[in-house]
Order: structure tokens, then C-alpha cells, then sequence
């Protein structure tokens, strides 16, 4: 038997194990919003595209965060793809009891009343087509309806726990 390089001592599969695993991920960072009284939003990096026949995708949140309340009864949610210039954006929507709809944050009302962010890489509004139980969190899948891919930049990264950039 050879011997196999790069790894190391096997670890029993526990949160932290999952964590640092996918810290080693390079993902694509997303802000995720709902229309309500009040908008909600918050940064996902478990954004997948599903299905190209209908169009689907797919996405996590957690059902403790303060989003999960507008996005479980949203009929409509926005997702947004955020670019390397919007890095505070990120940040802002990915803390907890921040003002995410606030005065340093562009927005606007969209199409079915989705909050969209100005400035961002590409948007779409979907429609919530199942919410599926998995774990502490809920899996939201939904079908683009109306987006645009053209907005300006480069995408953001999320890795090893911090917001990144392309290098070229």
C-alpha cells in the first residue's frame, strides 16, 4: 500500500471538523433579502445553482439567525452577488444586530417588493419554490424570475474565514 500524502490524522465528524473544512472552500459571497415590515438580508456563501431546466437555486440559512423570520414566510427573495468593492457590504450583512437596511447601504424596493442592493455584481428575484429542514438551518430553493448579470467589478471570496479578492 502506498503511503498518501497530505493527510493527516482522521478527525470524527463533528462542527468544528465541518467548519474547518470548508475553510479551506473558496466561495462566492451573496447577500440574501427578504421583503416584510422591515427588510431582512444577511451574507450566504452556500449560494448553488441547482437546475438549468427550470432555472433553480439553492441556498442555506440559519433558522436562529434574524433573517430566518422574513425569509421563512417570503413568497420572493432577492439574491445578490457581491463584488471584491464590496467587501463592508459583506460584513454588514454577515454581523449580527447590524442596521443592514440602513443609511450606508444602497437599496431600493424591487420587482414582488424585494429589497436589491445597488452596486452589486449580478441580482436576481426568485421565487421560493421549497424550504427543506437540515439540521440548525433550512434549505431555501427558489426560481430566478427577473435579474441582472451586468453589473460592474470582480466577484468577492470567502476564505479561510475572511473576504478576498481575485488575484490575478
Amino acid at each position: 500500500m502506498t503511503a498518501l500524502t497530505g493527510l493527516g490524522t482522521p478527525q470524527t465528524a463533528s462542527p468544528e471538523l465541518l467548519r474547518s473544512v470548508f475553510r479551506q472552500h473558496a466561495a462566492g459571497v451573496a447577500v440574501i433579502t427578504a421583503p416584510g415590515s422591515r427588510p431582512a438580508g444577511f451574507t450566504a456563501t452556500s449560494l448553488t445553482s441547482v437546475a438549468a431546466d427550470p432555472p433553480l437555486l439553492s441556498f442555506g440559512v440559519g433558522t436562529g439567525s434574524s433573517s430566518w423570520p422574513a425569509v421563512s414566510a417570503a413568497e420572493y427573495i432577492g439574491v445578490h452577488i457581491l463584488g471584491e468593492h464590496q467587501q463592508e457590504l459583506a460584513a454588514t450583512f454577515a454581523r449580527s444586530g447590524a442596521d443592514r437596511f440602513g443609511p450606508a447601504t444602497s437599496w431600493r424596493t424591487g420587482p414582488e417588493g424585494v429589497p436589491l442592493l445597488e452596486g452589486v455584481l449580478a441580482w436576481l428575484v426568485c421565487k421560493v419554490e421549497a424550504r427543506v429542514p437540515a439540521g440548525d438551518h433550512c434549505l431555501v430553493i427558489a426560481q430566478p424570475v427577473v435579474g441582472d448579470p451586468a453589473g460592474p467589478g470582480r466577484p468577492l471570496l470567502y476564505h479561510q474565514g475572511r473576504f478576498n479578492a481575485l488575484r490575478d
